[in-house]
């Protein structure tokens, strides 16, 4: 309560009104699965389209196959199911890449051990990340940030030069005259100084050295690089002393060095990507924070966005690379001075060491050894959360979101005869996963070439509440390949659920809806062989002339007739999540009268919003639900030991499954 202590007037602001209860979404998507390239370990970033995806998972979009070890040509489902998923009405997704090595277990890569992980299994390396052999490049170390047979890349290094940033400074106190300086440098940039003065005592022709800003007496000086010093004993140069002498070819000239960084296809017919202006020395900073290539495309870079999206990893032995002068020496040779010598052709032509830099002296490597490793089985997509590792895998990394309401692992069906064993635990572990989270759902495919027996006998095993079981697959156009290809119906069906749910709402049976995709279905089914499957939980895809190709089917695989329905299971998920959100705001809040009355009213508020929108069944609020929270569902002993107990109770609308129309004669003059 507010203190009053000394006369005067107080205003105070109270409400009046029940808090609000906001319902939750219910159309954001988790799928697991492998893909071509992407992170392994990071906490998953919602994807918002296709697009978006690729920047992550097939940046580089060269195929739609991954290439295991053991199952070589597998098509690339996730990325399929993720394109069905937002062209059948998706709108949020989070995605979780399972990897596993050809030998060890998975591990994220640091400075400290890249060399130990660049382990071969014959060509490739084991642990699937595509790399330049180090012999070429010393002690610095360039791979692909995530594994991958789609990183077999070329990566070109290119040195730019700036235009001239040596300037006429302030004039000397004592002889009056300009003194020359620098602008647009930072301390520790690579420079490269062309001199007109070509004395012994004076800086060498042509030749790279780093700035140095010295504080104390306010100006800057130049290293030079040990095997361009004309003199191994000569000291850092100091700028000021540099003639700037403005007519063109003139005087001295300095220009900041920097990295250029392009990701080309393997034939290097084509540019992927490019990153410009790099600062080579590993001490560069900027604002206070390190900006070197090596930091830019380090370990961990700067943020989040970077580590997932940056496909290449810069790494340095720091025992062999210290400064600029090092890493240039081991991406360019022991003397890089010799990039720029003109040929004679370059001479004939008036082109000068500046021109060459100015252009650009480039270097290409090629990236060998990555892989998609082996076909991940049921440990990968289980995966594990250790703190102590500060990262989490496979399922796991679902369970710190939230937001996510269906579950789904695209083709882990894929050559279920030869995958069964590690298919049926798979499928269990998205069924247990969904059931220890309580508000989502577990979307699961059928395999392809089932008959209506496999599909019964693989349902058979099957039994929650949290779960729907849907066949046969669906027949797409490739858009890569520009062949039919038969898809797992989990990617149709999580983007047809969240259309159901913006067009009409989650209490609505996914059902009756159109497959925009489908070409056809795997099997075409009629009337008698879905009335051996629906009464057992399998929904289904059919074919209706005039009516196009329909999901026909909206029902879990759970044996309690309670929990028959899907849309019952998600819109129970939705209140329940929603007022588990609403109602906060009570923990702590003295448990009586006054709290109780508003939690009634607060979840009474929103349930007469439902009824009003037609999710719940009965003519009067009062047969749609109740809400209980005083003495009769709370005994003194649950008060005395702190819980707050409130009893719902909602009418749920039952799909009408079954239309009957029944029909018979009458007369005329018949009164009804």
């Amino acid at each position: 309560m507010p203190e009053y202590l000394a006369p005067g007037v107080f205003v105070e602001e109270t409400s009046f009104r029940s808090k609000t209860i906001e319902g939750v979404s219910t159309t954001t998507t988790g799928f697991i699965g492998p893909a071509r390239f992407g992170p392994i370990h990071l906490e998953p970033d919602i994807v918002t389209s296709l697009t978006e995806f690729e920047q992550t998972f097939d940046p580089f979009r060269g195929g739609s196959e991954l290439q295991f070890d053991d199952v070589p040509d597998a098509p690339n489902f996730l990325w399929h199911a993720v394109r069905a998923f937002f062209t059948e009405g998706g709108k949020r997704l989070y995605v979780s890449r399972v990897f596993k090595r050809l030998q060890g277990e998975y591990a994220p890569i640091g400075d400290a051990d890249d060399a130990r992980a660049a382990a071969k299994v014959g060509s490739r390396y084991a642990d699937g990340h595509a790399r330049v052999d180090s012999a070429q490049t010393g002690g610095v170390r360039i791979r692909a940030r995530h594994p991958g047979a789609a990183a077999n890349l070329r990566v070109r290094v290119s040195l730019k030069g700036s235009a001239n940033v040596l300037v006429a400074g302030e004039p000397d106190p004592e002889s009056g005259a300009a003194t020359a300086s620098l602008r647009s440098v930072t301390d520790l940039d690579l420079v490269w100084l062309r001199a007109q003065d070509v004395s012994p005592s004076g800086p060498a022709t042509g030749a790279f050295y780093i700035a140095h800003w010295n504080e104390d007496e306010a100006i800057w000086q130049l290293e030079p690089m040990t095997t361009t010093s004309p003199s191994p004993g000569d000291g850092l140069i100091d700028v000021s002393s540099l003639n700037t002498d403005p007519r063109p070819d003139q005087g001295d000239s300095v220009r900041v060095v920097t990295l250029q960084v392009s990701l080309l296809t393997r034939d290097g017919s084509r540019e992927l990507a490019t990153w410009s202006g790099l600062p080579i020395d590993p001490r560069h900073r900027s604002s206070g924070s390190a900006d070197s290539v090596f930091a830019r495309f380090g370990n961990t870079p700067f943020s989040s966005a970077d580590a997932r999206q940056l496909p290449l990893v810069f790494a340095r032995d720091p025992a062999q690379v210290g400064d600029a002068f090092d890493a240039l020496q081991a991406l360019f040779g022991s003397d890089p001075t010799e990039l720029l010598e003109p040929t004679a052709d370059e001479i004939r032509r008036g082109i000068t060491p500046a021109d060459k830099l100015t252009l650009g002296v480039a270097k290409s490597y090629q990236l060998d050894g990555g892989n998609d490793g082996l076909r991940p089985e049921a440990s990968e997509f289980e995966g594990e959360a250790d703190l102590r590792k500060g990262y989490s895998l496979g399922l796991r990394q679902f369970e710190d979101i939230e937001d996510i309401s269906i579950v789904a692992a695209p083709g882990v069906t894929w050559k279920y005869e030869d995958y069964r064993d590690n298919a049926n635990a798979i499928t269990g572990l998205l069924i247990a996963h969904a059931e220890r989270m309580r508000y989502r759902v577990a979307i699961l495919d059928s395999a392809e070439h089932q008959t209506v027996s496999d599909i019964r006998a693989m349902r058979a095993k099957l039994d929650s509440k949290y779960a729907a079981l849907y066949y046969p697959w669906v027949t797409v156009l490739d858009p890569v390949t520009r062949k039919e290809l038969n898809l797992p119906p989990s990617g149709f069906v999580a983007g047809i659920y969240a259309r159901n749910d913006v067009d009409r709402g989650v209490y609505k049976a996914p059902a009756n809806e159109v497959v925009r995709l489908a070409l056809g279905f795997e099997t075409l089914l009629n009337k008698g062989q879905q009335e051996v499957l629906n009464p057992e939980g399998v929904n289904c895809f059919r074919f209706f002339e005039g009516r196009g190709f329909r999901l026909w089917g909206a029902r879990t695989i759970s044996s309690d007739p309670e929990w028959k329905y899907l849309n019952v299971r998600r819109y129970f998920a939705y209140v329940e999540r929603s007022i588990d959100k609403g109602t906060q705001w009570a923990v702590f809040e003295p448990n009586g009268d006054q709290l109780w009355a508003n939690v009634r009213r607060t979840i009474e508020d929103f349930l007469l919003n439902e009824w009003q929108s037609g999710a719940l069944l009965g003519d009067k609020p009062e047969k749609a639900y109740f809400v209980r929270c005083d003495r009769s569902t709370m005994t003194q002993n649950d008060l005395d030991t702190g819980r707050l107990i409130c009893l719902i109770g909602i009418a749920p609308l039952k799909p009408a499954e079954f239309v009957v129309f029944r029909i018979g004669q009458w007369t005329a003059d018949r009164k009804v």
